[in-house]
């Protein structure tokens, strides 16, 4: 009788817990921010940007890269994903390239640029193609922004896009899992997520020459790292600081100047100025306005 009881009572705990578990064993809604420097393949000026002779194989080098983390992401667990087109106009990613099964979000005149949509539904985040932040002596198309920043701390670290959306995702309490780029973008992102996975596609030599390593593999590990890291995401509680002092260094001081202008910025000296806002999503707005929407032509 004992026997029966204890069986019984097993069984009713498994049949609870299954559930739980099974929600947890897997990363179901994943959110892809997708740049274009440190895509495989990317080495040079003429790709980057619109007006450049080799811009149309630069994007489908963007889509390949972007379809071999989606690919991946469905292998891992996912049940839906979002590729956020992360790069200048963000409107690079033709819908008709990319895996049917996602939703893109294209256009740069979003509130929160790379991480738009990015919301405490989803289960992980992937960033595919980044590049290092701005100062970085080593690194292909170093720069953080627009180009126009020096350098970006958060609450005193030095960040570039990569460490800046990482804060954001905190705040939402998803995941950074993967990252992928040059070995300077992947170094530079484990300075705010030391665990994640990174995907080195290629080896910056100075900040324009670059060492590529083949297409076929990189996205073969693309593809795999993806898997992995969705399959193994685990959402965490949400890192919502009491406080978010950014300080904004410019590379010259016609945009501190017009900064000023608002009563809460505050002009540490001619070139840098900062702010504090008490959320990341806040914060991460005024910094977008700073350093793209202002024009002091």
């Amino acid at each position: 009788m004992m026997r029966s009881v204890l069986v019984a009572s097993c069984v009713a705990f498994v049949a609870l817990a299954t559930p739980a578990t099974r929600a947890e064993a897997q990363a179901r809604k994943v959110y892809i921010s997708v740049d274009m420097e440190g895509i495989s393949g990317v080495n040079g000026d003429n790709q980057t940007s619109a007006a450049g002779a080799e811009y149309g194989r630069a994007r489908k080098l963007m889509a390949e890269d972007a379809n071999a983390a989606i690919r991946g992401a469905f292998d891992g667990g996912a049940t839906e994903v979002v590729v956020n087109d992360s790069h200048g106009s963000q409107r690079n990613l033709l819908p008709e390239d990319l895996d049917p099964r996602v939703r893109l979000i294209s256009h740069s005149f979003k509130r929160h640029g790379m991480m738009e949509g990015l919301d405490s539904t989803f289960d992980a985040v992937i960033f595919v193609g980044y590049h290092a932040k701005a100062g970085s002596p080593r690194g292909v198309f170093a720069h953080t922004g627009s180009g126009v920043l020096r350098d970006l701390q958060i609450n005193g670290l030095s960040v570039g896009e990569g460490g800046m959306n990482a804060f954001m995702a905190r705040w939402y309490g998803v995941p950074v899992v993967m990252v992928t780029g040059d070995d300077v973008a992947v170094e530079e992102q484990r300075a705010t997520v030391p665990d994640v996975r990174g995907v080195v596609v290629k080896r910056a030599i100075n900040s324009r020459a670059v060492e590529l390593r083949p297409l076929a593999e990189t996205r073969r590990e693309i593809q795999e790292s993806a898997k992995a890291a969705v399959a193994n995401a685990r959402r965490s509680k949400p890192e919502r600081l009491a406080r978010y002092t950014v300080r904004m260094e410019l590379r010259d001081g016609t945009i501190p100047e017009v900064a000023a202008a608002f009563r809460e910025i505050t002009l540490v000296n001619a070139t840098t100025v900062e702010f504090t806002r008490d959320s990341m999503p806040d914060a991460y707005r005024l910094i977008r306005v700073l350093y793209r929407f202002i024009n002091t032509d």
